[in-house]
């Protein structure tokens, strides 16, 4: 073969990464990743991290406000509470802006800093390398022992393991499961679940059930493949990032052309061993070395592996770090760039606003339309009168009594019934009632006309709607 070719068999195997993903053979075949457990400064920050997020996974659907949970997601009953503040579908156009919003943030975000989510912050990549995995080092050991148990004939001490390692997963799944249908029902529907008769609670139990299996599914079974083939966030990435954007990289202008390293002599070769161990440690199976790949999660395993070898070899650390691509190109330490300045401000503007819509909301919403189909009436010689109909949905734990009254115009109003229109606690209230306007007062065959709700003294609501009559001509 001519050198020619040579190299250009060299570079087409060099990129063969790009055809497959990296748990997959040429054949599409699943290939079994059995990760090195990471040690150094990164896995210490993402272990205390992880802590920091079981503790508030498992305790946040305990912490109430006012009798509420502080976060609960009833998506059956369409009814989210959070920080204590319920939402109703009444509320749809505040969950539509923060959707906007988050989205908006999700662009500028990754755009700026890559899966950096990923890495540090996704449940996902928390449960699965914070939890799951260390189990199964504990269990099954170390990852070329559990290569070894996996490739070894079947014996009794292969089957305790191997089952051993599945009931655990399976408990642990059962656990979460359980504390994920909490912020979905509430901890007090999920008791009354755990502690009375299975028959009266089909459907949750069900619920527990269905969870259990997705997770145990997930963690056992599929576990990197969620962040390959479903995250959506990861497919998202694609189009997000840019050379200026920061991820996990490969310094290949200090690491190339790559070798093995021989203390004795010196080699014109770059800081690049060729040990692997940034593969070894990859949950996912890339090379990290071949440039940005979807399947990096950010979890900075090859760094503290990288690391660890440099100071092995006296070199220094950070032929694998956090840079972005233009970084890298111009031999650059990775700065807070004017760019991430600007995308990190309107993050958290977007934040604020996120902030200023959720405390801005009422508790007390009212709504008053004229009745159709009716026309204004005449009362008497000097008045006229339109039928209203009220509708309030009262957003908070307490049943409250509201007294209507006319803010701008010199007028009377009759509730039909009683003279109050009472509004159930986390409920609604309606009624009906009578404005009666003198006709010096209208001015024109549609008049506005201001409402104001009342509990006691308090303000707590108000509506605007239009009052029909005729001209009053002097």
């Amino acid at each position: 073969m001519s050198t020619g070719a040579g190299i250009r068999g060299k570079a087409k195997a060099q990129e063969d990464f790009r055809d497959r993903i990296a748990t997959a053979d040429g054949k599409g075949k699943r290939q079994w990743i059995f990760a090195l457990q990471p040690k150094g400064a990164f896995y210490r920050y993402r272990t205390w991290l992880s802590y920091v997020y079981f503790l508030l996974f498992f305790s946040l659907p305990f912490i109430s406000i006012k009798g509420r949970p502080l976060f609960l997601f009833n998506i059956p009953e369409a009814r989210f509470i959070l920080f204590g503040r319920v939402f109703w579908p009444q509320d749809f156009f505040i969950f539509g802006m923060v959707m906007i919003c988050f989205i908006f943030f999700i662009i500028l975000f990754t755009a700026a800093f890559g899966r950096l989510f990923c890495g540090w912050m996704c449940p996902q990549t928390i449960f699965m390398e914070m939890l799951f995995r260390k189990v199964e080092y504990l269990i099954m050991g170390t990852a070329a022992e559990q290569k070894m148990l996996k490739q070894a004939p079947f014996s009794g001490k292969k089957a305790r393991k191997v089952i051993l390692k599945h009931v655990s997963f399976f408990a642990l799944s059962f656990i979460i499961a359980n504390w994920f249908l909490a912020y979905v029902i509430g901890v007090r529907k999920l008791q009354k679940i755990i502690t009375e008769p299975l028959s009266d609670h089909i459907g949750g139990f069900s619920a527990i059930l269905l969870f259990t299996g997705v997770f145990y599914g997930v963690y056992a079974f599929f576990r990197e493949q969620v962040c390959t083939a479903i995250c959506p966030y990861g497919r998202l990435q694609g189009v997000l990032i840019d050379k200026n954007t920061m991820s996990v990289a490969y310094d290949y202008r200090r690491g190339e052309p790559r070798g093995n390293f021989k203390k004795q002599e010196e080699v014109k070769k770059g800081d690049c061993i060729d040990c692997f161990q940034c593969v070894r440690v990859c949950p996912t199976g890339i090379d990290i070395r071949n440039g940005n790949q979807m399947e990096c999660v950010g979890c900075t395993a090859c760094i503290d592996a990288c690391d660890a070898v440099m100071d092995k070899i006296l070199k220094p650390h950070g032929l694998i770090r956090y840079a972005s691509e233009n970084a890298i190109a111009e031999n650059k330490p990775l700065k807070y760039t004017g760019r991430m300045k600007l995308y990190s401000v309107l993050c958290v503007l977007v934040l604020g606003v996120l902030g200023v819509l959720l405390y801005t909301r009422k508790d007390i919403d009212a709504t008053v339309i004229r009745t159709p189909g009716i026309l204004f009436q005449e009362r008497g010689t000097d008045s006229i009168s339109n039928l209203y109909s009220l509708k309030m949905v009262n957003k908070t734990l307490k049943e409250i009594p509201v007294t209507i009254k006319l803010e701008d115009a010199a007028g009377v109003i009759q509730v039909v019934g009683k003279q109050q229109v009472t509004a159930a606690a986390e409920g609604q209230g309606s009624g009906t009632f009578f404005v009666v306007l003198p006709r010096a007062a209208i001015k024109s065959r549609k008049t506005d006309v201001h409402f104001g709700f009342y509990e006691g003294d308090k303000k707590i609501a108000s509506a605007v709607t239009t009052f029909a009559g005729p001209v009053y001509v002097p």
